[in-house]
């Protein structure tokens, strides 16, 4: 992920093109270690490729992955058939109260 990140800085700067020595100098200016492998894989995968179509490409994928539990929620009735009635009853929400925490407790102030 952060070679990507930094892949992503370089182009957000104005670089459209960035190299591996590129990625290694954002990634040494935070003290981050520039794996050499994952460099050059991530080059060859998105060389000739323009990072915005990328991106606009990457979102529809990942709309059609299933976030959430409703999915499964979903697939839990169909499989078994007696398992429906249940889910027709509305759940019943509890409301849990949480304690306020004082700075009296701790007997000082972040503002004193």
């Amino acid at each position: 992920m952060k070679v990507i990140a930094a892949y992503l800085l370089a182009v957000l700067g104005g670089n459209t093109s960035p190299t591996a020595d590129d990625l290694k100098d954002i990634l040494g200016s935070v003290g981050a270690e520039a794996d050499d492998d994952k460099i050059e894989l991530l080059l060859s995968e998105v060389e000739g490729k323009d990072i915005t179509e990328l991106i606009a490409s990457g979102r529809e994928k990942f709309a059609s992955v299933p976030s959430g539990g409703a999915a499964i929620a979903v697939a839990a009735p169909a499989a078994g058939g007696a398992a429906a009635a249940p889910a027709d009853e509305p759940k019943k929400e509890e409301k849990v109260e949480e304690k306020e925490e004082s700075d009296e407790d701790m007997g000082f102030s972040l503002f004193d």
